[in-house]
């Protein structure tokens, strides 16, 4: 068997450490975590964590990047053949339902937030995750839900608004059901007054022409 490079033993490393700082928050959540017990959990020193991230926020910051852009991802292909509205819809109800079930996402992302504006430490990074995971969602929503174009329903808020539900509120802590329910109906709400918008501006403008 091959040695591995040493960039290749350092991209492994990372995962691992990765790893066991996912398995660690999901059992003991941010507060309860520690650099020393993710290292020892993975087999690997102090030093070995110090040499891939800077300190305890960083990886799990790490994480919650890694997880906001593979649910643009995901969904992008997910929807990839779906267009009509209504499938759409029922689609992302089933994808929230699975996705509230684990319950790490949402709490990790509080406590680092509630923590970095304690510290006075928020910056662009910790915002940037969400606004870039909120705008790609919005865009993809956009584009099935929202045909005729919309300034009324920003990207950033129609993919924040699901996101939050699927992650951010007790909609998750509540029936197994009710993430995927309260995103059916917020898009269904927000479809609809999309195309009752439009069908007004249009009746406006025939009525225009006429007169």
């Amino acid at each position: 068997m091959a040695r591995l490079t040493r960039e290749q033993s350092q991209a492994l490393t990372r995962e691992k450490l990765l790893a066991s700082a996912s398995e660690m928050v999901a059992r003991d959540g941010y507060s309860g975590a520690s650099i020393e017990r993710i290292a020892e959990e993975a087999g690997f020193s102090k030093g070995a964590f110090y040499s891939n991230f800077t300190n305890k926020e960083d990886i799990f910051l790490q994480l919650l990047e890694r997880n906001a852009g593979g649910d643009v991802v995901e969904l992008t292909e997910r929807l990839r053949s779906i267009d009509e509205p209504k499938d759409v819809i029922e689609s992302l109800g089933e994808w929230a339902n699975q996705r509230a079930k684990d319950k790490r996402w949402g709490t990790l992302a509080i406590d680092l937030l509630r923590i970095a504006r304690r510290d006075n430490t928020l910056e662009d990074r910790h915002l940037r995750l969400f606004r870039d995971q909120w705008e790609g969602l919005g865009r993809l929503l956009s584009e099935k839900l929202f045909p005729y174009g919309d300034a009324q329903l920003r990207p950033l808020y129609v993919g924040g608004i699901i996101l939050e539900l699927v992650y951010g509120g007790m909609s998750s802590f509540m029936d197994d059901r009710a993430p995927g329910e309260m995103v059916r109906v917020a898009l269904t709400s927000m479809h609809e007054a999309h195309l009752y918008r439009h069908k007004a501006e249009k009746a406006g403008r025939k009525r225009t022409a006429v007169s």
